[in-house]
């Protein structure tokens, strides 16, 4: 098989995964890569929303994460690129500007917009069911978009990821996400990892919990750049999770983006 790039990784920091960097470095290897990004949960200042410390990095360990992924481009056959994924919280643009890619030194870094922000609570987006959650969920991603500091949008079709039914009100806010993605040509991702998690019934049957049918559909009408990623969690998904999501994205007449950071 062809190398393949992946840009979404994660690693033991993040407290819900397995393997240091140099684990998925070397299943990167050993599987076929062109370049890798590591993108773990990126940690937050000291005064910053309780943004659930139990699945990040503290900044302490950041600094530790910083030099193993470093150590690893330093001698590679394929690019190793430093990452963070952050949720959006436009309270934390400096620290994600200042912080994350100044201080530490970051290469990119990645939307995951998991939650909807209500002050200093978070809802997990998936079990939000009313309408006014996903519309305020909508318009609180397309913010983070807008904010020129993401090299992609990870898991765009995220929401559906607890059972949530395709309606006339979900496909207005996906279009609504893709139709930011066109004017700023963002990339969206489809995402590895959610072919491996939960089925859910649909009028087609069973789908996954993400990547969606109908959402790619209006993805690849748009015209969107795409990337397809592992969202690793474990070393030997790092390559095998993002062919998944190359083949999915092949169904659609998706061609993806090798290298998401080309040319930045």
């Amino acid at each position: 098989m062809n190398p393949i790039s992946n840009f979404h990784t994660h690693t033991y920091l993040c407290k819900h995964a397995v393997g240091h960097p140099e684990d998925y470095f070397k299943q990167a290897v050993a599987d076929g890569c062109s370049a890798l990004g590591f993108s773990d949960h990126c940690p937050y200042p000291e005064n910053a929303p309780d943004y659930w410390p139990e699945i990040r990095m503290t900044k302490k360990e950041a600094y530790g994460y910083v030099e193993e992924v470093r150590a690893l481009g330093a001698d590679s056959p394929f690019p190793v690129y430093l990452g963070f994924e952050c949720e959006w919280d436009n309270r934390l643009y400096s620290w994600y500007k200042e912080g994350l890619l100044g201080e530490y030194g970051a290469d990119y870094l990645v939307l995951g917009s998991h939650w909807l922000t209500r002050g200093n609570l978070h809802a997990y987006i998936p079990y939000e069911m009313e309408k006014s959650a996903l519309f305020n969920y909508t318009e609180q991603t397309i913010e983070g978009m807008r904010s020129g500091l993401f090299a992609f949008l990870a898991h765009p079709d995220l929401p559906m990821g607890h059972g949530r039914k395709w309606d006339s009100d979900v496909e207005a806010c996906m279009k609504d996400i893709i139709a930011a993605a066109k004017d700023l040509d963002m990339p969206l991702e489809v995402n590895g990892l959610g072919m491996h998690k939960e089925m859910w019934p649909c009028e087609k049957g069973m789908r996954y919990s993400y990547p969606v049918d109908e959402f790619w559909t209006l993805a690849a009408e748009a015209g969107v750049r795409v990337v397809c990623n592992a969202d690793a969690h474990d070393p030997v998904t790092v390559i095998s999770q993002a062919r998944d999501a190359r083949e999915y994205a092949a169904r659609f007449g998706i061609t993806p983006l090798e290298n998401v950071l080309k040319g930045k």
